[in-house]
């Protein structure tokens, strides 16, 4: 990671240059992290609650009922039913006190993960569309409904770089990743946040080299703008025959969320100083927040 660099960016791109450039580069940079970065692959029977004493007391559980079935005897039998009783009072015990622990650190978005473990997943309900017989029709109908079809915008002959452009700096896109959450689902590219945290900690140049020539054009290549969609339903409808009775979140590329967040945070920089926002706006403004809301209303009513 500390050898690599981006290939150097054509000096007067086009469109296609441009987006062939940040394809090569992202795919390159993209290859080397799947190739040297651990996956995570989770257990479906892993248990948080799970302990290495549990593990101990598994293997004596299964050691005592070897024995007991090499030698029935009433020794070896009690020894089981001993450990046994022991093994099993000890997950009760340990899903207990995980479950209080849980509880007592329970933070707002923490409560809907209680309420799902409480009260179990809905049923997952499949669209039944008139006219859509397979699940290659229903898929048609449902991108046609979110997603309708709109005339191509039209083509961009050249790019012209932005005479009062501010390079993109490396604390920018800190501030940018700082804001995004490790759990958070990675688009097509499957490259998680804590990956480009990573990478931007060991190499803070990459990054910046990588996205500067894309806001200095102003130009968004076509790759990052494939996204992941997943349909869920919404609940307490009456029927699910119709695609508004489902919504769909769309999981972009990771690396166009830091983009896109690197640009909303000049634009909102940009029209704090052009007097574009009110002032009295709190909310969604850095270093505004609960505190200048409550004095602006004492202020009011006073």
């Amino acid at each position: 990671m500390d050898n690599f660099t981006t290939l150097p960016c054509p000096a007067r791109p086009t469109p296609n240059s441009l987006s062939r450039w940040f394809d090569i580069s992202s795919t390159r940079l993209s290859s080397l992290l799947t190739s040297h970065a651990p996956c995570k692959h989770p257990c479906p029977r892993s248990k948080p609650s799970w302990s290495p004493r549990l593990s101990s007391l598994r293997r004596d559980y299964h050691r005592f009922a070897r024995l007991s079935r090499l030698d029935p005897s009433p020794l070896n039998w009690s020894n089981v039913k001993s450990s046994r009783r022991t093994y099993f009072k000890a997950i009760a015990s340990a899903k207990k006190a995980h479950w209080s622990d849980f509880l007592s650190s329970a933070t707002p978005r923490s409560v809907w993960t209680a309420k799902r473990f409480v009260f179990g997943r809905p049923p997952q309900r499949f669209p039944d569309m008139p006219g859509a017989s397979n699940p290659a029709e229903v898929a048609e109908t449902l991108l046609d409904h979110f997603f309708p079809s709109k005339p191509p915008p039209p083509p961009l002959l050249r790019l012209a770089r932005y005479e009062d452009y501010t390079p993109l700096t490396s604390e920018e896109v800190s501030r940018a990743l700082s804001k995004s959450s490790n759990t958070c689902a990675p688009g097509p590219d499957h490259i998680p946040y804590s990956v480009w945290k990573s990478v931007h900690r060991i190499k803070p140049s990459l990054l910046p080299s990588l996205l500067d020539p894309l806001l200095a054009h102003g130009f968004h290549p076509p790759s990052l703008k494939k996204a992941l969609g997943i349909v869920l339903d919404k609940p307490g409808k009456p029927s699910y025959d119709s695609p508004s009775s489902f919504r769909v979140i769309v999981l972009l590329r990771t690396l166009s969320k830091i983009l896109g967040r690197v640009v909303a945070s000049r634009l909102s920089a940009q029209a704090t100083i052009c007097f574009l926002i009110h002032p009295l706006q709190c909310g969604s403004l850095p270093g505004r927040s609960t505190a200048p809301a409550t004095l602006v209303l004492q202020h009011n009513v006073v």
